[in-house]
Formats: C-alpha cells, structure tokens, sequence
C-alpha cells in the first residue's frame, strides 16, 4: 500500500465525518488490509436520491483532496445508484439504498472488521 497503515485510517476516519457532515446515511468503516491486497479500507454509505450521492461524491472527493489525498479513480455514476472513489488504501462505495441492499457488501466482506457504523 502506498501510505502507512495509521494514515490510511486517519484518512478513512476524515472520509467518514466528511459523509457524517454531508447527511450520509449508514456509515460503515470497514478494516479490509488482513483480507485485501489492494486496499486497507472501505467507507460504505447510503443516500436517499441521486442528487444527494452526486453530493456526497462531491464533498468527500473535495474534502479529501484538500487534505493532500490524491483519487486514482472514480467508478459509476449518480444516476446507476453506485458511485465508487478510489483513494489508493481508501476505497469510497456511495450507494443508493436499493443498489447498497443488491450489492451488500458488508457481507461480501464479512471477514472484514468493523471500525466504525454511524447510523
């Protein structure tokens, strides 16, 4: 991985208040890095429209990008109900809340822990 564990968790931890501060619904913070070779986490979030994942995107994407993070990727878009912001060791899902259910990573990731759920 390209940052050291503690600043990937610090930067998956400012990704989460920036979703909190942007009106995300269901946070999660998820520790990947014992089970994934390509990131050490993910931030899984929902929101209620497409207005609101461009939104989202928007923020958290600003937000981390002004904290000196560079985005490698951006996957999907608003209207698909996934938007995916790939951070190198931070990986942002922002899901629709019928696409989240479909998809339902948290199981797919079961083996993951779980660091912080905002509810």
């Amino acid at each position: 991985m390209n940052q050291s564990l503690r600043d990937a968790a610090q930067d998956a931890r400012l990704a989460v208040d920036l979703a909190s501060e942007a009106i995300a619904s269901d946070i999660l913070l998820l520790d990947i890095s014992t089970s994934s070779d390509f990131a050490d986490y993910f931030v899984i979030m929902s929101a209620s429209s497409v207005r609101q994942i461009n939104s989202l995107s928007e923020s958290i994407d600003k937000g981390l990008r002004d904290s000196g993070l560079t985005r490698h990727h951006k996957e999907g878009i608003a209207s698909s109900g996934w938007v995916l912001l790939d951070f190198g060791d931070l990986i942002i899902h922002i899901f629709g809340i019928e696409q989240r259910e479909h998809y339902n990573l948290e199981s797919a990731w079961s083996q993951a822990t779980e660091v912080i759920r905002l509810q």
